[in-house]
């Protein structure tokens, strides 16, 4: 099962609270919903409808995952929404209980067995797992080398600090990119999958 990323990202690389102001606050971001003027549903939004319908499963860390499961319930009766609520997810978390987990289809991956059950999905399933938002999470998989393949929406702004998804412990990884659209409102919507080593 590879792991796809999908981030929206500014080019300084932030991918914090794109969807609201109130999404996430943390380190006093005050920028959130930044993505809302670069929006637009054909490049944009077709990326992200892309990444779900060649998805098997959908993987987030906790902050993200409560975000959603308080939206896309009670959207059901698009197409998007419906496959969003009818696809089985994965949550990463320490702390949600089993009885909060109340959008349909999920299961909880305990945050100190993430890696180790997150490398059983990947060599055991067919069909890609997709990330969306989650920083933290994403950060891991990269620094694990689980990462397969990135879908980035890279804004034309620049948000001046906030959460990124690349680690910083010094590691060189090279990417190949192998697709690039641009949409009208200037957003770069960049695939970038694993390189080869050599």
């Amino acid at each position: 099962m590879p792991i796809v990323i999908t981030e929206f990202m500014s080019l300084d690389g932030v991918v914090q609270a794109p969807g609201g102001p109130e999404e996430d606050t943390d380190g006093g971001f005050a920028h959130g919903g930044w993505t809302h003027p670069f929006f637009d549903a054909e490049v944009v939004g077709g990326a992200f409808a892309d990444a779900l319908t060649e998805a098997e499963a959908l993987l987030f860390g906790r902050r993200t995952w409560k975000s959603m499961s308080a939206a896309w319930p009670e959207r059901a009766g698009d197409p998007f929404a419906d496959r969003m609520n009818s696809i089985p997810k994965y949550v990463v978390s320490q702390t949600l209980r089993d009885s909060e987990l109340t959008w349909d289809n999920t299961t909880r991956i305990s945050g100190d067995k993430a890696i180790d059950r997150i490398k059983e999905l990947r060599e055991t399933t067919e069909g890609n797992l997709v990330v969306m938002g989650s920083p933290t999470l994403v950060r891991a998989l990269l620094s694990e080398g689980l990462v397969d393949e990135l879908r980035l929406m890279i804004m034309p702004v620049l948000l001046g600090g906030g959460k990124t998804i690349f680690p910083d412990e010094g590691g060189l990884r090279r990417l190949e990119l192998v697709s690039t659209v641009t949409s009208g409102t200037g957003v770069q919507v960049c695939t970038y999958r694993t390189a080869a080593e050599g």
